[in-house]
């Protein structure tokens, strides 16, 4: 009976003093409004591309050995000196040799131009003495045709003298012709003989700069034995290995790559060389791309990153934060005024930070969402906010406590509600 008592007097006081803050039950609950950023969508280039490790390399590289096989008795340059093309002399190998061959062949050619004009000499005197023999048997064979003065004898005589003037003539003819041989073989040796004292100075083959210095004065110089390293820096190449897939879409001349060498990046650079087989061992082939006057802070043996453009094409674009995933689907939230609508898309490429998204509700200029769309659903309602992450964080607590650092879209669970 006591129980019964105290229970109704509870049910009393608690009709007579309603509690503290409570609202009446006709009030309407406040909308909450989830904070979030947003970018519109645009219409990109978008590329497929390949990415891989390259060098840089330089395109003339010229090693320059001794041209004799002599004692370097002067070095000219050093390593870092700028040399030009068969203009800077790079070294002197031992010539005093050379200095005589050259001189004894230039008497014997002085000997066999004094040997041809004797022998034009002897020739003119022959051509004399057969002109004289030739009238003395015409005069004696007239004289015995016509006068009957004579006899058959001293006509044959005549015309005998005359036949060993022709032939000693026409030896003497060869010998000439034997002689002026003999000259251009002399000259021959000379050219020679100055060839071999002109390569005992060793020009620059091509204009750059010497990057190795390989041997000293006094050490044997040696045509299989380089003594320097020259490189053209004007004229540099970059060279990477692709995959054998991608063999049938690299194009010379027309396939484009972007090298970055540290901070410097070379964009739209057109492939210059595609090997013609693939290495059966590793599956790759090799790509070059040359670089006309690269900056100064590239240089030779620098490691190079390359990205090969396969494809490129047109397409509306989002950023790739804006893609989530939602039951199996990948999936945007676009705005209708303050209202988020869950679309799902068909992703294509993805090009710095953009990807391509296909969509019937989307067009270009429609503002999706970017930052905060894990807390949405379709439907929910947005409060736009301008600015970065850090615009977000500074909302209440309550507004949207997982939108700074979201997790990227791979690794948003499938259908997992947000």
């Amino acid at each position: 009976m006591r129980r019964l008592t105290l229970i109704a007097l509870c049910l009393t006081a608690a009709a007579c003093f309603p509690l503290r803050g409570a609202e009446p039950a006709a009030a309407a609950p406040a909308v909450r409004r989830i904070p979030v950023l947003t970018t519109p969508v645009t219409r990109r280039t978008f590329e497929e591309r390949v990415v891989v490790q390259g060098n840089v390399e330089a395109k003339n590289v010229a090693m320059v050995p001794a041209r004799l096989k002599a004692t370097i008795t002067a070095l000219y340059v050093d390593e870092g000196d700028a040399v030009k093309a068969g203009e800077t002399a790079l070294l002197r190998t031992d010539d005093l040799n050379l200095k005589n061959a050259l001189e004894l062949s230039r008497l014997d050619l002085a000997v066999a131009e004094c040997g041809v004009r004797e022998k034009e000499a002897n020739v003119e005197r022959l051509s004399a003495d057969l002109d004289r023999k030739r009238k003395d048997y015409e005069r004696q064979k007239r004289l015995l045709d016509e006068d009957k003065i004579g006899t058959l004898d001293s006509v044959e005589a005549a015309e005998s003298g005359y036949l060993q003037a022709l032939a000693s003539l026409k030896y003497g003819q060869t010998l000439v012709a034997l002689a002026k041989e003999q000259q251009r073989q002399a000259q021959t040796a000379v050219r020679i003989a100055e060839k071999n004292l002109s390569d005992a100075v060793v020009l620059a083959p091509i204009s750059g700069v010497v990057s190795q210095r390989r041997q000293e004065v006094g050490e044997m110089g040696d045509p299989g034995t380089p003594a320097f390293r020259i490189v053209d820096l004007s004229r540099l190449e970059v060279s990477a290995y692709l995959p054998a897939q991608y063999y049938g879409a690299i194009v010379v001349g027309q396939t484009r790559m972007t090298v970055r060498v540290g901070d410097v990046e070379m964009k739209d650079r057109l492939i210059s060389y595609r090997a013609p087989t693939i290495d059966p061992q590793v599956r790759v082939f090799e790509v070059k791309c040359l670089l006309e006057t690269p900056p100064d802070s590239v240089a030779p043996g620098a490691m190079a990153s390359v990205s090969v453009v396969l494809r490129r094409q047109e397409g509306l674009g989002v950023p790739t934060e804006a893609i989530t995933q939602r039951d199996d689907r990948r999936v945007l939230f676009r705005l209708e005024a303050d209202t988020a609508r869950q679309t799902a898309v068909e992703t294509g490429m993805e090009t710095d930070g953009w990807v391509e998204v296909r969509s019937p509700a989307l067009a270009e200029g429609m503002p999706v969402v970017t930052m905060g769309q894990f807390l949405l659903n379709d439907g929910t309602k947005v409060d736009v906010r301008t600015g970065s992450a850090k615009t977000l964080a500074g909302g209440r607590a309550s507004d949207a406590p997982a939108v700074v650092g979201a997790p990227p879209v791979a690794a948003a669970a499938p259908g997992k509600e947000d």
